[in-house]
Parts: C-alpha cells; structure tokens; sequence
C-alpha cells in the first residue's frame, strides 16, 4: 500500500477519523506496525489545525498491540488553540479500546536563535545493503515496506563514538517522488521513524534476537527544519541504555547537506521470553 493511501484517512463525524489497515496481507506482522498507527494518528491531527500552523512536536505511547487486519479509529481532543501554539490530544481505537494515545504541538512560522549539531560521518547510501539484506530483517515481513529504500549502514563501517553503548546508522528515502506537501512528507517520516530505532539496541545481542519480546512502547518526536522524505536522510541512532526489559533508545535524522530535520526517542520492550533462560 503506498504511503499516500496509508495517510490519507476517512473522516466520520467531526475530530473523528478512520485508518487503513496495516496490511490486508500482513505476513509475519500480527501486530500493527507503530509507525503505522503515529504516522495516522498524526494526519488525524492535522486536519484539525488550521494550515499556518506546523507540527513540532508529538509524544505518543503504545498501550496496546494492535490488531494488523483492522482499521483503527482515531477521536481528537482540541486541547489548546493559542495564537502560536496549538495542541491537540489523540486517541487510536481498535475493538472498542485504545490502542495508542499520542499529544501533539504545532506552532505558527517564527524566528530566534539557530544552531545544530554537526552531522555524524557516515558511508553514502549508494553502496551500501538494502534492508532485506541485514540478517537482522531478512525474515521478519518487510515486504511491506518496499517503496522505501532503507539501507543500514554495516558495524564494521561505523564511526564508533567513545563512550556510545551501542550505534546504529541506516539510510533511507521513499523510492518514488511523493507530492510537493510538507505535512505529508512529515506524517511519512513520523511512519517511518518506528521501522529501525528498537534494532539500535540490539547490534551487540545478535546471539539472544531470536529469544526476545520486542515492541515499541512510546514514541516521541522533534521536528526542526524542512525536508522532503523522497530524498536520502540518515538516521543516526543510539542505545544509551537497556536493563529491566526495556531499552532506551534515540535517533537524529539528517539531510545528505547535513541539515538536522528531526530527533527522535524511544522505549521499547526487549525483554527475554518466558522460555528463555539466558
């Protein structure tokens, strides 16, 4: 399913709105994907704020696994219309209960202090393997995921910084030029910011993957500058920490120009299976 179609949701009544399902065909997927659910449950948003009006922000979090063959529904709450700031509440609903409630802010176009952090060396995207070539995602069903080009940067080719529990570096890019539409290009990548950031946390666990319970938990995200999700942008991430089954995990996104357009912070479930005894 493209990324327009994912996105562009059936309102039902006023602040209430209808997603696609995942995935008629889910494969290995029988939870929806999270991005997939942050990425509507923003859209839905959006069509309550008036356009001068930007997302900046949105903190969600994960409170149930969602079913893969159904559509969610998602209900707005108007929280704040201020003169630059405005926020909206959402709630995603499946079965009669919520799967996913996230908080979004957007603001009007404003001035102040600039600065950013320089972007990390990384290898270009155009040698480097695509993401059904990392054992690591071989065979876990992202077919569903082939309009993107996703390409992660392999361990041995990493910049280790000192200090860095564990880094990840993956590339990626919608395959087709999407339309000129700023709040669809951020809606894609808010899609797309949930495919690979757990995985940070598990490059030096290669041997306990297979015995694991992974699931996103919350999700957050920072948007600071424009960028189109049909060129390459890269996605440096890191996992400072991981005990008590969970893991923390964080992510800044750049323009191959170097230009920081997003961060990125996750928790994420990545504790053993009840069988495992390690």
């Amino acid at each position: 399913m493209a990324i327009e179609e994912i996105l562009d949701l059936e309102q039902l009544e006023v602040n209430i709105y209808r997603g696609s399902v995942f995935s008629p065909e889910s494969g290995n997927w029988q939870r929806t994907f999270g991005g997939h659910v942050a990425g509507q449950a923003l859209v839905s948003a959006v069509r309550t704020v008036e356009p001068q009006y930007q997302v900046h922000s949105l903190h969600g979090y994960f409170l149930r696994p969602g079913d893969a063959k159904a559509p969610t529904v998602f209900i707005v709450e108007r929280l704040r219309d201020g003169g630059s700031f405005v926020t909206r509440r959402v709630n995603g609903i499946q079965h009669g209960e919520t799967i996913f409630s996230m908080s979004a802010s957007f603001q009007t176009d404003q001035t102040g202090i600039h600065h950013q952090d320089l972007m990390p060396s990384a290898p270009p995207p155009d040698d480097l393997p695509g993401l059904t070539e990392v054992k690591a995602f071989d065979d876990a069903g992202f077919k569903q995921f082939a309009e993107w080009d996703v390409r992660v940067v392999p361990q041995e080719k990493l910049e280790r910084l000192p200090g860095k529990a564990s880094q990840q570096q993956v590339w990626f890019r919608h395959r087709d030029p999407l339309p000129d539409d700023f709040v669809l290009h951020i809606c894609a990548l808010a899609y797309l910011s949930d495919l690979t950031l757990l995985g940070s946390a598990q490059v030096h666990h290669a041997a306990e993957r297979d015995h694991l319970q992974v699931a996103s938990l919350d999700h957050a995200m920072w948007f600071m500058r424009p960028f189109r999700a049909d060129e390459w942008l890269l996605y440096d991430q890191t996992s400072p920490s991981a005990s008590g089954g969970r893991a923390l995990t964080q992510g800044t996104i750049y323009t191959q120009t170097g230009e920081m357009v997003a961060a990125v912070t996750q928790e994420g479930l990545t504790r053993y299976k009840r069988d495992y005894k390690p």
